[in-house]
Order: structure tokens, then C-alpha cells, then sequence
């Protein structure tokens, strides 16, 4: 019973070889939608390695759960697997791995939580600070100013998502410019960025040892604010989104020498007013279609020995 160690195998390798490979990469900047769907894809291969490695670990440990996997599988497809081989390790590499889900479906959860916490904290605050005027219904507007002295803008999700924007960054951007600042928001609601950032950030908080997932949760931070960037260049012209970047961070330090929160701010304003050339439409679809394949591998070498004895 080897199919479950090779699987095994196989993710280990993926979460280390496939994060090298797309650190050295030079085309992530240039394509940051691509580069989003090539992390996830990796994530979703290592994922999906422990998931059927699993799966078959317990087949071949226990009887009951050979018999609802391999229920509607012909008798030479079952004995392809050799599970009756299987050694005292198959039950708790099956235990350890489901463990391990379950460890990573409470880190969703616990993170999922804590988000909505924060959204419920967040409303509470705005509705304070613009409380609803005579007639206004909860949620009704999508748009909502606030009084403040900094220049600020986020988009708050949820089930009546709203774009929040200061009356200092109404002052301070005009016209394009704080069109740019609102698609850029707009973007990331769109394309619900926010998902991304709590599976991400779960997988890295469960899993600290696991640097796959240390470097998709940053790479999702960074790419995410790339993505939103070009959704608003592509609209308003990448030196009007890049002076609405400037203008909404400079009275933050982000431009000085020491290091903030804000630190990707220069990179970002660099990258929109010195564009990379774009990859051609073909490479684009090549490296798409090359990202899909790799969860596709684990599939076929968990299915590979039933494939060959149908065949």
C-alpha cells in the first residue's frame, strides 16, 4: 500500500519545491490575478495530497470505511490498491491527517469569527460616528462618509457591504483620483479578496511550522493590493491611482526611512508609475492552465492503480 506514502510524498515536495519556484518567478507582479490562482492552486494540491492520502490510509485500516469508499469498485480495482498489506502505520497516518483537518476546518472557523467580530465592532463604530438620518433603513447605502482628520478608505464586507471614505480623503483626492481610490476598493469586493485573506491567514496561524503556508498568507496580502491596484489603473490610468496612493499614505511615514504597516505603499506607487510589460494572452492561458494542473497530479496518483487495473 504505497499510494498513500507516495501522496504524502508528494505534498511534502509541492509545499516546498512550488513556493521556490514561484518566489524566483518574475512575472508575479506583472500578472498578480495569475499569480493568485497559481498559490491557491499550490495550496490546494498540498491540500488535496493529505485529503486522499487520508482517505485511503483509513480504507486500508479499517473494513467499514474500505466498504463505502471502494463500495461501487470492481474486485480487481480493490485488490490494485493491495489495502489488506496495508501496516499498523496506515491507522495513524489516517488519524494524524484527519486530525489535521479538523485542525484546519477550526482555524477557518475561528477565523471566520473573528472577522464577523470585527465587522459587527466596526458597524457598531460607524453607526455611531454617522448615525442613520430619519427614514434611513440599516444598510441601505452603500457609500458612507465619515467625519475624520486622516485620509482613509476600506470596504467593509458582509451581508450589506458598505465603501467607507473620510472627508480628509475627500479633501485631499479630487476628482479621478478618488474615483481611482473607490475602484480599487470596489475591486477588492469584487473578486472577494477578503476570503482569500481568512483562508490564507487560518492556514498559516494553524500551521506555523508549514512554510507553504506562511508564504501564501503573505503573497495574498501583497497580491491582493496589486490585483485592486490594476483594477483601478485600468480605468483611471495608473498615475491617477498612483497619486491617489501617494496622497492618501504620505501623512502616514510610509515614504520615510523607517519601516510601517504600510510598507508596500512605495513598491506599489513604483510598480504603477514604471510599469512591467504585461505577459501576451497566450502565457497567460499557458500558466493558468499549467497552475490547474498541479492539484490534478495528486488525483491521478490516487487513482492511477484502480485506472490500470480497468485498463
Amino acid at each position: 500500500m504505497m499510494v498513500p506514502a507516495a501522496l504524502l510524498l508528494l505534498g511534502a515536495l509541492t509545499a516546498v519545491a512550488a513556493p521556490r519556484l514561484l518566489a524566483r518567478a518574475d512575472w508575479q507582479d506583472r500578472e498578480p490575478v495569475v499569480a493568485l490562482w497559481a498559490w491557491q492552486c499550490v495550496v490546494a494540491a498540498v491540500l488535496l495530497c493529505c485529503a486522499l492520502s487520508m482517505t485511503l490510509s483509513a480504507a486500508a485500516a479499517w473494513q467499514a470505511v474500505r466498504g463505502q469508499v471502494f463500495a461501487p469498485a470492481p474486485t480487481a480495482v480493490v485488490e490494485a490498491y493491495a489495502l489488506g498489506a496495508a501496516g499498523p502505520w496506515a491507522a495513524a497516518t489516517a488519524v494524524a491527517l484527519a486530525c489535521g483537518g479538523a485542525w484546519s476546518a477550526a482555524m477557518l472557523v475561528r477565523e471566520v469569527l473573528r472577522a464577523r467580530a470585527r465587522r459587527r465592532r466596526r458597524r457598531a463604530e460607524l453607526l455611531v460616528r454617522a448615525p442613520l438620518l430619519p427614514g434611513e433603513q440599516p444598510g441601505e447605502g452603500r457609500l458612507v462618509v465619515l467625519e475624520g482628520e486622516r485620509p482613509d478608505a476600506w470596504w467593509l464586507p458582509g451581508t450589506a457591504p458598505r465603501l467607507v471614505v473620510t472627508t480628509a480623503a475627500l479633501r485631499r483626492l479630487k476628482g479621478r483620483q478618488l474615483d481611482a481610490l473607490l475602484a480599487h476598493e470596489q475591486g477588492h469586493a469584487q473578486a472577494r479578496h477578503d476570503w482569500l485573506l481568512h483562508c490564507s491567514s487560518a492556514l498559516a496561524e494553524g500551521f506555523p511550522q508549514v512554510p507553504v503556508f506562511a508564504a501564501f498568507r503573505d503573497q495574498m496580502h501583497r497580491l491582493v493590493e496589486l490585483a485592486a491596484d490594476d483594477v483601478a489603473s485600468r480605468r483611471f490610468g495608473r498615475l491617477t491611482t498612483a497619486l491617489a496612493l501617494v496622497g492618501l499614505n504620505e501623512d502616514r511615514g510610509t515614504f520615510g526611512p523607517c519601516p510601517t504597516p504600510q510598507a508596500q505603499v512605495p513598491q506599489r506607487v513604483h510598480r504603477l508609475l514604471t510599469p512591467p510589460d504585461r505577459l501576451t494572452a497566450a502565457r497567460r492561458l499557458g500558466l493558468t492552465a499549467t497552475a490547474a494542473l498541479v492539484p490534478v497530479i495528486p488525483v491521478l496518483v490516487a487513482f492511477g492503480p484502480g485506472l490500470r487495473a480497468l485498463g
